[in-house]
């Protein structure tokens, strides 16, 4: 089956990626890892011996990140809808995180650790239209609220993409009830067209 234009110019812009090419000779798993990374580097959010979860982990990017950064004193539990290769010291369960069984599966992994950080990189199935996307994106950031409150630790932090449009204002102010401090961060490796950015809740209150 032949490439369409699109895809085919996607896989161009894949492979001339600088950060695509770093992730290939650092030997991390996706460029996403660069986008940790970076905010790690300005707002220190992992420290040794934290207790961390990784929401949307696949293909593991972030879980490599964050094994570097506890230095195998704290634990990382991960959880996507796509298949992981395992990585040491990562606790992983594969599924829809929308789904409360799989919700459930993670509550009872953690078995009641109070969590430092949380972690989304979650992104919905992209189907083109516009509205529905953002819907279902803030659905997805809505639930990982929820979730959060319930296992992080007094002045706990959490860091989650999100996509700028309908129901953004609504949720950055759900946030600043619930965490003493807000900041947004758009990491340089996130592709200029994207509309993604990072918003990292520190203070749980």
């Amino acid at each position: 089956m032949p490439q369409s234009k699109s895809s085919k110019r996607w896989l161009q812009e894949h492979f001339s990626d600088e950060y695509v090419k770093k992730a290939q000779k650092q030997g991390y798993r996706a460029r996403a890892a660069f986008k940790l990374l970076e905010i790690q580097e300005k707002d220190r959010l992992i420290k040794p011996g934290m207790v961390v979860v990784d929401l949307g982990s696949a293909p593991g990017g972030w879980s490599q990140v964050i094994i570097e950064l506890i230095k195998n004193k704290g634990k990382i539990f991960a959880c996507d809808i796509l298949p992981m290769e395992p990585i040491d010291g990562v606790e992983f369960i594969q599924g829809d995180f929308r789904e409360e069984s799989i919700v459930n599966q993670l509550f009872e992994k953690i078995e009641g650790q109070k969590v430092d950080v949380v972690l989304s990189d979650i992104a919905p199935n992209i189907g083109g239209i516009k509205a529905v996307d953002q819907a279902r994106s803030m659905y997805l950031a809505g639930i990982v609220l929820e979730f959060a409150k319930k296992v992080l630790v007094p002045g706990g932090s959490m860091l989650i993409k999100v996509f700028q449009g309908a129901g953004f204002d609504e949720y950055l102010k759900k946030l600043r009830q619930h965490f003493k401090k807000v900041v947004s961060r758009k990491p340089k490796a996130s592709r200029d067209r994207s509309n993604e950015i990072y918003l990292l809740a520190k203070g749980f209150k």
